[in-house]
């Protein structure tokens, strides 16, 4: 997902961290964290509710996950990239956002946060993202962020910040998500790409010998987005001559 944002170290209690949800049927619950650490949150429905009006500056919409077959909302243009980005990783196998509020005293203040999304991944452990650029963390949102960072911590989450992605791998990434839909899978061309791309090939060069290019390309781009076959994202724009090669990793 990018280069994480530097979190500052602040002191704390976390002990007494409290959290509030709503969970997948609707329910409206919340208790300590240290008693619901556990829950399903990648299948919780919005903590709160995303707000649009006329004249916004910033854009909200759902993306559509590969990973969960399922709606994934956004308030911005990052975040939708920040989505997309955990929806390409291999090891998420659902997510949801605005998962859950957090409530906590410090300084003889109360305090509260709703991280923009979390993240179940196979080995059965979490991800917590908040997803804001560099230049827009403050004093008090970095100490926000480094707070949630040592709960995560305690609970045994991941916690990162994250910011825009880096070019070319967003344009790349953005090219590869029109095609995460399993319709662009074809059994037939799959295979004979893994085969193909056995050996290190140029992108067009290795279609090209599975069959007509423009029929065979939905399925190379899917199994790229799989990551089922590989190519530099970060380095170049993906075109004709990208080196690709099979990973023999299989996604279900």
């Amino acid at each position: 997902m990018g280069e994480p944002l530097r979190v500052p170290q602040v002191g704390g209690d976390v002990s007494d961290v409290g959290i509030s949800f709503v969970d997948a049927e609707g329910a409206v619950r919340s208790g300590s964290l240290a008693g619901l650490w556990n829950e399903p949150f990648e299948m919780a429905r919005p903590a709160r509710r995303f707000v649009a009006f006329k004249g916004q500056r910033n854009f909200t919409g759902e993306y559509w996950a590969a990973t969960s077959r399922a709606l994934v909302g956004y308030e911005s243009w990052v975040e939708r990239d920040a989505v997309m980005a955990l929806d390409f990783e291999p090891s998420v196998e659902g997510m949801a956002s605005q998962p859950f509020r957090l409530a906590w005293n410090q300084d003889g203040r109360e305090h509260g946060h709703t991280p923009d999304y979390f993240a179940r991944l196979a080995d059965g452990s979490g991800v917590v993202v908040d997803v804001r650029p560099g230049a827009l963390v403050d004093e008090e949102s970095a100490t926000v962020f480094a707070f949630t960072g040592r709960v995560c911590e305690a609970v045994g989450w991941q916690f990162r910040l994250v910011g825009e992605l880096g070019e070319p791998f967003r344009s790349n990434l953005r090219w590869l998500a029109r095609y995460r839909h399993s319709r662009c899978h074809r059994v037939e061309p799959a295979e004979a790409l893994r085969e193909v791309f056995a050996v290190p090939r140029a992108l067009f060069a290795g279609a090209e010998l599975v069959g007509d290019r423009i029929a065979v390309l939905p399925v190379l781009y899917h199994l790229l987005w799989r990551q089922e076959l590989m190519v530099d994202l970060a380095s170049a724009p993906l075109g004709a001559g990208s080196l690709v090669c099979v990973t023999g990793r299989r996604r279900t």
